[in-house]
């Protein structure tokens, strides 16, 4: 509630010309932001201009509309979708792996982990993008089912089971390996 409160706020704010509320908004998304739209396109540089898209397309609609935006965080994942649609629109079709950067360097098993996280993100990027999405969302933003629920714009019903769906595949995927 608090949440939702302060982030009305900070439009209020943005409308009036403060940079440092839309700097909160920016801080409070960005990683977030960046891990969804990474999980979409698998490419470090795409996922950067999309993200920095993002937040751009974000910052204009908030100065220039008089719509209430009622649930800000829907709306940044919602313009960050649309974005990554409008990218593979334009034929942008190609999805290289890149390897997953290491995460803990002085851990002696890093190579191990490391081995496993490029062992999900291999698998993660073979199923269908519904169903990365839906990963992302609740597991790698943790995200509840009713978060994410509003962010596709689909019952939480229907996101449970899907994501149900998708960690299935996911497991049958990474037990093939």
């Amino acid at each position: 509630m608090f949440k939702k409160i302060r982030e009305q706020y900070l439009i209020s704010k943005i409308k009036k010309g403060d940079k440092e509320a839309f700097s909160e908004i920016y801080n409070n998304y960005l990683d977030k932001i960046y891990r969804f739209v990474y999980f979409k396109v698998s490419s470090k540089e795409i996922a950067e201009d999309l993200t920095s898209d993002t937040f751009l397309k974000i910052l204009k609609y908030i100065i220039s509309s008089d719509k209430q935006i009622n649930n800000l965080q829907a709306f940044v994942y919602q313009t960050a979708k649309n974005l990554i649609t409008d990218h593979y629109r334009q034929g942008h079709n190609t999805i290289p792996l890149e390897n997953v950067e290491k995460i803990l360097l002085d851990n002696k098993n890093h190579h191990l982990i490391n081995d496993d996280l490029r062992t999900i993100e291999k698998a993660l990027s073979t199923l269908k993008n519904e169903y990365k999405e839906i990963i992302t969302l609740c597991h790698l933003d943790q995200l509840s089912i009713k978060e994410a629920s509003q962010i596709l714009q689909k019952p939480a019903g229907t996101v449970r089971v899907t994501l149900h769906r998708a960690l299935k595949a996911l497991r049958e995927k990474i037990n093939k390996e």
